[in-house]
């Protein structure tokens, strides 16, 4: 790269000023990357159009209670976590997920999972989904035997259940005595070890996992990725989240690439890791400056993004016929707020129940 251009100040209008290779794909042509092509016939268990997450900025309490109260509009600072994310996956997939610090990779996750709710966009999941996240659940003041028990009713088992698999947690978790110690005693791989053993002894039909792989020291490491192999083994629907990019190559057949919101890519493991590879020895020839620059205008264009943009990109969209189209630009335009008539219907609601309660108060006794 020519020294001139490594000096280029990096702006979100002029995208290619620093030839930046592997761009994002144009928004409406996601659902045409490799990925999304259905090479064994299997059944569709995800499907995503146009995934954004839109979040307020405000810092006060009161300024967010606004954010959410006000179904028409918000004028706080927005960030848009995501920016219209789209893309299919099928039974028996094993999906990474790849990108730098803040590209909106855990905030996908956590929308599959149902821990978060997307702020516009159509999802459709067919099964039961697990989000595999170690820290997730667990209680400082609680032994580890009692958090198996916590977590575990958490993620929906019944007491007979959890009795029945409870030995073998605390067993796969290699903890010995420390089982019965509070969490609050425990090193940081403790903690992964005791998360992880936990997660791993549900059942759901789609798993989500958050790095949970880098836990514990290598031989568990070893013998987690082990265990996850055996889902893979029986057809489950895998999301893998990680930045050890050898376990990605070694576990997952696809990988999507989410960069700054976006989708930049999505098609076989070995293709997207070289592509990856290639653009992260870009960034890390640049300049310290230009880095600076670089990621705070791609920051920028997050806060920029808005709903005029996106019903653009989703005009441009072939795949969709006009009634889609509409649908979708109609959620987009109301986002994650309440729509007038739900408004409306809640209102309604809390006139009838306050008449009743004014009914009951002063005119039963």
């Amino acid at each position: 790269m020519a020294e001139d251009n490594k000096k280029t100040v990096y702006t979100p209008d002029d995208p290619r000023g620093l030839n930046e290779p592997f761009l994002p794909v144009a928004i409406a042509k996601q659902i045409d990357l490799p990925g999304n092509k259905n090479v064994s016939d299997a059944p569709i268990k995800v499907t995503g159009r146009y995934i954004t997450k839109e979040y307020d900025m405000g810092t006060s309490r009161n300024e967010k209670i606004q954010a959410i109260l006000n179904p028409l509009k918000s004028n706080k600072e927005k960030f848009w976590g995501l920016k219209g994310i789209s893309f299919d996956v099928f039974e028996g997939d094993v999906v990474g997920v790849i990108g730098v610090n803040g590209s909106g990779k855990s905030t996908l996750l956590n929308i599959l999972s149902g821990a978060l709710v997307e702020t516009s966009g159509r999802l459709v999941i067919k099964g039961q989904t697990s989000l595999l996240s170690v820290w997730d659940g667990l209680r400082d003041n609680l032994t580890g035997l009692e958090n198996i028990r916590l977590k575990s009713l958490m993620m929906g088992l019944s007491n007979k259940e959890i009795d029945d698999q409870i030995n073998d947690i605390a067993e796969f978790s290699e903890l010995g005595k420390f089982i019965k110690q509070p969490v609050k005693n425990y090193s940081s791989g403790m903690r992964s070890k005791l998360g992880f053993s936990i997660a791993v002894h549900q059942d759901p039909d789609i798993m989500i996992i958050d790095e949970a792989l880098s836990v514990g020291d290598q031989t568990f490491t070893r013998k987690a990725l082990n265990k996850m192999k055996e889902f893979k083994a029986a057809g489950k629907t895998i999301f893998f989240v990680s930045h050890a990019l050898g376990q990605i190559e070694e576990f997952t057949d696809k990988t999507m690439w989410i960069q700054y919101g976006e989708l930049r890519a999505y098609g076989d493991t070995a293709t997207i890791l070289q592509e990856y590879k290639d653009w992260t020895k870009w960034y890390n020839q640049l300049d310290d400056d230009v880095k600076k620059s670089y990621v705070s205008a791609r920051k920028q264009a997050q806060n920029d993004f808005n709903r005029t943009q996106l019903a653009e990109r989703i005009a441009e969209d072939g795949h969709l016929d006009n009634n889609e189209k509409k649908k979708i630009v109609r959620d987009n335009e109301i986002g994650g707020r309440l729509s007038l008539l739900n408004w409306l219907l809640a209102l309604a609601g809390t006139g009838i129940f306050a008449y009743a309660v004014y009914m009951y108060t002063y005119l039963g006794r």
